[in-house]
């Protein structure tokens, strides 16, 4: 639906006024409506020459430039929209491109905090049943001052052998030896060699 500019009267309305072959000038009085009549168009056909919402309102005033929907014009409009689009949709692309390596950077640094480093240790094993214990063999006795009770460590053998133990006891030869762990074991499990040293980190 076309709309005459406000105070404008149709009554009064004049020919707008030939830019080229493909523009008008308009003058007062114009409408969407009446320029396509005098050019032998449809008003959609103007309204799609000019980037307009085909069927909306068309709201003008005088001196705007209207192009006439000639083959030449239609083309540069659709042109300039096929140009638009594939600004808009790469846009996002490029953000999470730019996103990625940030958020790679993040699990990077992140990672070493899952499973933190103590050192050698030195290691000997026991059988907690054997001592009337009831603690079960998922326990490792340490010097709580180093190892509190409850964390999680992982305990990897001089032979490459990886053991997960929790912290749950402590003995007197923790306090005189910080750097031993003792590793519950059933008795037929543990090593001939007795103790040994291992690569002990915290992963939990």
């Amino acid at each position: 639906m076309a709309l005459t500019a406000f105070g404008i009267k149709t009554s009064t309305s004049q020919a707008a006024t030939t830019v080229d072959s493909n523009h008008v000038s308009v003058v007062a009085g114009d409408t969407y409506k009446s320029i396509a009549e005098a050019n032998g168009v449809t008003i959609a056909e103007l309204e799609q020459a000019n980037g307009r919402e085909i069927g909306g309102f068309d709201l003008i005033f005088p001196g705007d430039i209207v192009t006439l929907p000639t083959t030449t014009a239609v083309q540069q409009n659709v042109e300039q929209t096929q140009t638009q689009a594939p600004a808009q949709e790469q846009a996002p692309a490029q953000q999470t491109q730019a996103q990625q390596p940030a958020q790679t950077q993040s699990a990077q640094t992140q990672a070493p905090a899952a499973s933190q480093s103590k050192g050698t240790f030195k290691i000997s094993f026991y059988d907690p049943a054997v001592l009337g214990s009831s603690m079960g063999y998922g326990g490792v006795a340490a010097n709580l001052s180093i190892f509190p009770k409850g964390t999680r460590l992982m305990i990897t053998l001089a032979d490459g052998t990886t053991m997960y133990r929790t912290v749950n006891d402590t003995g007197t030869f923790a306090y005189s030896n910080p750097y031993q762990l003792d590793v519950a074991m059933p008795n037929a499990s543990i090593p001939s060699y007795g103790v040994t040293t291992a690569t002990v980190s915290v992963v939990g």
